[in-house]
């Protein structure tokens, strides 16, 4: 496995504390400004250029950019165009040494949470999600529509994908909740991801195996693991507690999932595959940063998902 980390495209101190912490290599976000164009060699020339001096080797692009996929997925008049813009973006991420991209099919509402200020252990703040507490908003879309939504995006990209040997990871929908109020979700379990890896079937189409999310489907997330395996082309490494109707977010190592299991699963199956920590927990004396990604919980779980990969290298060769 390769120890990523999520950054931002602007620098700021969590590019420090990663490359210190010995990550080099990243899963960068792009920059939603006007100034960036998604189709442009020299804008990806630029901003990669920034991250390889600061000694951090793009390898993921997390999300496929919101500016493009809010409209492949709701489906509505700049599809076509966000679609050829994205497809313009494969051979730049190629020339760049980029090969995998993390997208999603959760329209209209994004992965979502109600609360940011769960007292973890210690009284660390971590995220949660409480159907009880959703408030839902106007938007609509049903499940027929994702489906032929998505088949859409697949039959229109995966040719250019495999020209240019770009790979596509899937991930869940987060919560794995059906509904939210009236918007549909389909990427809600096992089975529905199966289907979706077929819909249009291709070695460039996989999976970012976010094992909490597949853990708050319901799913055993060994045998999952196991079934997706060949799939697998990215992971998210985080842990919770509770249902998909009432869950929180915990440190990596206090939640339900045992994480040095899942690290030597991972191993065993041969997955050498990105992953990075996700959803940390917000450690006293941060008052800054979007929730579930602080820059102090990031630390801990940095290190602990080193150590673990450490450990495993160093069993495996006795």
């Amino acid at each position: 496995m390769i120890l990523t980390d999520y950054f931002c495209s602007e620098k700021d101190i969590t590019w420090e504390y990663a490359v210190q912490c010995g990550v080099r290599h990243g899963v960068i976000r792009l920059p939603e400004t006007q100034d960036f164009d998604l189709a442009d060699a020299s804008c990806w020339r630029s901003l990669c250029g920034r991250f390889r001096k600061n000694g951090i080797t793009p390898l993921v692009i997390e999300p496929l950019p919101n500016q493009l996929h809010d409209h492949i997925k709701s489906g509505d008049e700049l599809r076509d165009q966000s679609i050829e813009t994205f497809c313009k973006m494969l051979p730049l991420m190629r020339e760049q040494g980029i090969g995998t991209v993390c997208f999603n099919f959760m329209a209209k509402i994004g992965w979502t949470r109600t609360r940011s200020d769960i007292r973890e252990r210690g009284g660390a703040k971590v995220t949660g999600f409480r159907m009880a507490d959703f408030v839902p908003g106007p938007e609509a879309i049903e499940t027929e529509v994702l489906w032929e939504n998505y088949r859409y995006f697949l039959k229109a990209v995966l040719p250019e994908a495999e020209r240019w040997g770009i790979r596509l990871a899937l991930h869940p929908d987060d919560p794995p909740i059906t509904t939210l109020g009236n918007v549909h979700r389909i990427m809600v379990s096992l089975d529905h991801i199966q289907k979706a890896m077929e819909v249009v079937p291709s070695p460039m189409l996989g999976v970012t195996f976010c094992q909490a999310t597949y853990h708050m489907m319901g799913e055993d997330v060994e045998q999952a693991a196991r079934l997706l395996a060949d799939k697998i082309f990215f992971i998210h490494f985080r842990n919770c507690r509770g249902t998909p109707w009432d869950f929180w977010e915990t440190f990596h190592d206090n939640g339900e999932l045992d994480m040095a299991r899942l690290i030597a699963l991972y191993a065993e199956l041969g997955l050498d595959v990105p992953v990075r920590v996700d959803h940390v927990p917000q450690l006293a004396g941060e008052t800054e940063g979007t929730a579930g990604y602080t820059a102090l919980g990031r630390l801990y779980a940095i290190g602990y998902l080193k150590g673990l990969l450490e450990m495993y290298d160093c069993l495996s060769q006795k």
